[in-house]
């Protein structure tokens, strides 16, 4: 037997995974620090009572013979489906429950949907990216173009009619710059995958932190439909990242190659995936109630609140920042000309404050660094008090 070579062209670590071994080494050799983590994207905010009542509700139901549930349906139950759809109705999105896919998280289907595209077509993916949407494509053996985020664009990349793509990763807000394409923005790309006969796979997993007029679906833009995928979670949203639930919306008339992708989707799911249990399903419904949306918001100001003080204090250092805005990450540019590794090491070490180095996101991330605002908020203060000790 052969092991699949593809996995030779990735890194031998995923950045997340390499993170937590530096810092697990820090910390085995200086037990005694306080380490504070405002690196990898978890929340800290517990899920929002009526979440909790509404998963508390359907476990009980599972332990009465009239009320248990067994498989759920593939693409999620209807009750879900249609509170889904009518969230998007009230940001006025026109989304049909039959075209959502519940899911155990934007995460697995980024990288999951690749089942139903041929291994010889070419990835779009911005630069600098999440790494999700270059590693799984690697594994696949497919070829990935870049295009190029960076100070000179407002780290939101534009298409080049010159290049030739068939599958493009878009994320707004975006992760890890904090950047959220404009209208006019997300046209020029709608436009030019139409154009290319090409398909977008748009994560909208942050969209809930949008405060302006900017864009938080990708079927806000005319032509998306014909065109485009959108990926969501909860996990930010609401808190489910311990939990798991998230849902992919594919336009009923989308179509390439003679071929209907939400028919195709809809057979990959039924063949590998057995779908979100009752009981998360139930929590997840109570997000898109109206005291739902009232408790999941109280925690995404939290959040807000988190990245203005990291903004703050960055712009009392004098230090170029994106995001943090429409975003729960700040992007800053590292100071006095050190990369990314470099000035990780230093917070680590000098402040032991924990961050994510741009450059694990790709050649434009060198000399970057992220910072996110899920913290709780005297660990965030905490953070930016030795962060401006170690750089004043």
């Amino acid at each position: 037997m052969k092991i699949n070579g593809n996995f030779d062209n990735m890194v031998p670590s995923y950045l997340f995974a390499e993170i937590a071994k530096r810092v697990n080494q820090y910390t085995q050799s200086n037990p005694d620090k306080d380490v504070i983590r405002l690196g990898i994207g978890d929340v800290t905010l517990p899920l929002a009572p009526v979440v909790v009542d509404a998963m508390i509700k359907g476990a009980e139901e599972l332990g009465k013979k009239e009320s248990f549930k067994g498989y759920p349906d593939y693409e999620g139950y209807a009750f879900l489906r249609e509170a889904i759809s009518n969230y998007y109705r009230g940001h006025g999105v026109t989304v049909d429950a039959h075209e959502i896919f519940v899911s155990d998280g934007a995460k697995s289907d980024c990288g999951n949907i690749g089942d139903i595209f041929a291994m010889d077509n070419t990835v779009l993916v911005t630069d600098p990216v999440y790494p999700v949407y270059v590693d799984t494509n690697l594994m696949a053996g497919r070829r990935i173009i870049y295009a190029d985020s960076n100070e000179a664009n407002g780290f939101s990349a534009m298409p080049d009619e010159n290049q030739q793509a068939d599958i493009i990763y878009l994320c707004s807000p975006n992760n890890p710059t904090g950047s959220v394409y404009t209208r006019e923005q997300l046209k020029k790309w709608v436009d030019y995958a139409n154009k290319q006969d090409a398909v977008i796979l748009f994560d909208a997993a942050y969209e809930a932190f949008i405060t302006e007029d900017l864009p938080r679906s990708i079927f806000e833009i005319e032509g998306a439909r014909t065109c485009a995928i959108e990926f969501c979670s909860l996990s930010k949203t609401a808190g489910f990242t311990g939990t798991r639930c998230g849902y992919t919306i594919i336009p009923k008339e989308l179509e390439r190659d003679g071929k209907n992708l939400h028919k195709l989707w809809y057979r990959r799911q039924a063949t590998k995936f057995n779908g979100v249990s009752w009981p998360v399903q139930c929590g997840a419904a109570a997000v898109f109630t109206e005291q739902g949306q009232k408790e999941i918001k109280e925690n995404i100001v939290y959040y807000q609140a988190n990245a203005r003080i990291i903004a703050s204090a960055l712009e009392d250092l004098g230090i170029w920042y994106t995001g943090g805005t429409n975003s729960p990450y700040i992007w800053l540019k590292c100071p006095n000309g050190m990369k990314s590794w470099e000035f990780f090491d230093l917070l680590l070490t000098k402040a032991n404050v924990v961050g994510t180095p741009g450059a694990g996101f790709g050649k434009n991330g060198e000399g970057y660094f992220r910072l996110t605002a899920f913290g709780d908020k005297a660990g965030t203060e905490e953070a930016v008090a030795r962060i401006k000790n170690v750089l004043k």
